[in-house]
């Protein structure tokens, strides 16, 4: 059964897009009264032009080796090299921010630049996001 979304429900939505998870906008719009599953959340905010995923959000290693198809130790070693930033958490686990990883996508270095074009866009724009800046132009 699929239920039209309410205005102030659609307001909702795009107020808590690029602060929360699909999960935790599904536990908030339950809160005022609305009830959605996950998949209802993630496939309007897709049609919306929103990541599933929020701007602000950081990322293990593993994560973007997982949305990459790559082994978790190429992100590691990008990460080493110095091409994608991010910060150490402990001995040998890294968080990148999506904004690095935004950065690293659009200018990525040149050894790895037809491994990295090669990338879905959709999978680059789940894990980055995309501000409204992009979703207006």
């Amino acid at each position: 059964m699929c239920t039209k979304w309410a205005e102030k429900e659609l307001g909702t939505l795009e107020e808590m897009a690029e602060m929360y998870t699909p999960e935790q906008i599904v536990f908030r719009l339950k809160r005022r009264g609305y009830y959605r599953t996950v998949s209802a959340v993630k496939n309007k905010l897709y049609s919306l032009g929103y990541s599933t995923r929020p701007v602000l959000d950081n990322y293990s290693c593993r994560e973007v080796a997982k949305n990459l198809c790559v082994p978790p130790t190429t992100v590691v070693n990008w990460v080493r090299q110095g091409w994608l930033k991010a910060k150490k958490r402990c001995a040998n686990r890294y968080q990148v921010k999506s904004r690095d990883l935004k950065r690293f996508f659009n200018n990525p270095p040149q050894p790895i630049k037809h491994r990295i074009a090669a990338i879905d866009p959709q999978v680059v724009r789940y894990l980055v996001g995309s501000s409204r800046q992009d979703r207006c132009s």
